[in-house]
């Protein structure tokens, strides 16, 4: 428990996290990832390079200090952090290491004059307590997800069966598990953690489920992005045969029990989590407005699927969006960015209705405000991140 002294001194360093946070959780990285390679790993070398994930800590680590009385007041935070540490198997013996650097940092970025001992003592008072929340609420996950049907704990051996080219950028891959046994389900837009060794380095990282898991398989459909290490070794080196260890599913952005109208709206690799929410509504009765954003047809993965299913269910309506026609694929219902105005027309006439969103960030924060402006309650509206959680603006 934190005393009032504690509380006090988190709270008025927040102007200086609002200020320079971002420069102190950048020195964090560097110094944590330099000394401490065991924990490497963990972190995604691409968003490191970007500052999305220095930006999206800084933006953690000032959230938690600016609701140090009103923990309730993350609201979806803590349970966005926890998935994500329980997708790549986050364990106790890393947090001392996360929290000695964070601490080092806060003294060596605002100096002994701002980092006092009376300071360093109070964040190192508030960083244990959140560790402890989290350690909690995650050796509670691990252990439901090892004693549930076809659960496990840690990697499993799983084989690539099938790869399939979805898009000009987007390959599937289907994995099985090497001991033939069942497998955990996963609900509808969850994500799974991979756990690979390129190059004699190891790396881990979560992809989205793009299918339901109901054929003993998990399915992922991954994007190459240009001097992606993960994404390029998927695609050229992992073949049909090679054994991959995966984590248990996990997340908690998925598809809620409803009975409103379910609006889904996908910019890019965004697509993949809608899919298995898709199969999901489909099997009910509720009406399905699919909404899918790409750069143009070539890149447009799972059009003809997404087609046959609208064939077939009278209840899916479907709506493409191209920023350009490349002249040979089949022409999208609107051409240029999606618009308040189109996305007004292709939503259902009730506006009290289930919307989640995906894309780049961009993407969805001109979504948000899309929906804001058109009526769509706050509370079911939502959306998720690829990398590094951060706010839309």
């Amino acid at each position: 428990m934190l005393s009032v002294q504690d509380r006090t001194l988190i709270k008025a360093t927040v102007p200086l996290l609002e200020s320079g946070g971002e420069a102190l959780i950048t020195h964090f990285y560097r110094m944590m990832l330099s000394e401490y390679p065991q924990v490497r790993p963990l972190f995604n070398q691409a968003h490191q390079a970007s500052g999305d994930q220095p930006r999206a800590l800084a933006n953690g680590v000032l959230m938690y200090a600016r609701h140090i009385d009103q923990l309730d007041q993350l609201g979806d935070l803590v349970a966005k952090i926890i998935n994500k540490h329980v997708a790549l198997q986050i364990l106790p013996e890393h947090y001392p290491i996360v929290g000695g650097c964070l601490l080092r940092a806060i003294s060596e970025v605002l100096g002994s004059e701002i980092a006092t001992p009376e300071v360093i003592n109070a964040w190192g008072a508030a960083y244990n307590q959140l560790a402890d929340i989290l350690i909690g609420a995650e050796a509670a996950i691990y252990e439901q997800k090892a004693q549930a049907p076809g659960g496990w704990r840690g990697a499993r051996a799983f084989k690539l069966v099938q790869k399939v080219q979805e898009s000009a950028e987007i390959t599937s891959l289907y994995f099985a598990p090497q001991d033939q046994g069942p497998i955990l389900a996963a609900e509808p837009g969850q994500y799974i953690g991979l756990q690979l060794f390129i190059d004699g380095q190891e790396v881990r990282r979560n992809y989205s489920l793009s299918a339901l898991c109901n054929q003993g398989q998990y399915r992922i459909s991954v994007k190459r992005e240009p001097g992606g290490v993960v994404s390029n070794y998927l695609h050229d080196q992992c073949v049909v045969g090679t054994s991959i260890m995966l984590f248990p599913p996990a997340g908690e952005f998925t598809l809620k029990p409803s009975d409103k109208p379910l609006v889904l709206i996908s910019g890019g690799v965004g697509i993949t989590p809608t899919l298995p929410m898709l199969e999901a509504a489909l099997a009910t009765e509720r009406p399905v407005h699919f909404i899918h954003c790409a750069r143009n047809g070539q890149v447009h993965a799972f059009r003809h699927w997404v087609d046959e299913l609208a064939q077939r269910y009278p209840q899916l309506k479907r709506f493409y969006c191209y920023a350009e026609d490349d002249g040979v694929s089949p022409a999208a219902d609107k051409l240029g960015l999606l618009t308040r105005e189109q996305l007004a027309d292709w939503l259902p006439q009730q506006r009290d209705l289930d919307a989640y969103f995906l894309g780049p960030k961009g993407f969805m924060a001109a979504i948000k405000r899309h929906l804001k402006a058109l009526g769509i309650p706050e509370q079911q509206s939502r959306y998720e991140f690829f990398g590094p959680a951060a706010a839309l603006e």
